[in-house]
């Protein structure tokens, strides 16, 4: 069964990014959908996939991450948006965010 993960990681302070809050959304028609808003815990992940099982399906989703208030606005960053297509509803789809205040980086996870 397919699922949709994500993890944050400090790289500023070489840490989880720990209480980062995100927000999912799903692409529908022209429209941006908004499926949940959360926090991550403190190793930097959600508790949970952020879709599995039925809800997981192929389309494109983004994940914005409040990257700003986690670094209390000492940065250049603030909201992350990271876009990306499922188009594989079985398959484990793995989105991290590795974060400073200044830059960041993502990449497809396993």
């Amino acid at each position: 069964m397919g699922r949709l993960t994500t993890h944050v990681l400090d790289t500023a302070n070489g840490k989880p990014g720990a209480a980062m809050a995100l927000e999912l959304f799903i692409l529908q028609g022209a429209q941006w959908k908004s499926l949940k808003a959360l926090k991550t815990n403190a190793d930097g992940r959600t508790d949970a996939p952020l879709l599995e099982g039925e809800d997981f399906r192929a389309a494109t989703y983004q994940l914005v991450f409040n990257v700003g208030a986690y670094f209390q606005g000492t940065g250049f960053l603030d909201l992350v948006p990271i876009r990306f297509v499922i188009n594989d509803a079985s398959a484990h789809y793995h989105v991290p965010l590795l974060c400073s205040p200044w830059s960041y980086t993502t990449y497809r996870g396993s």
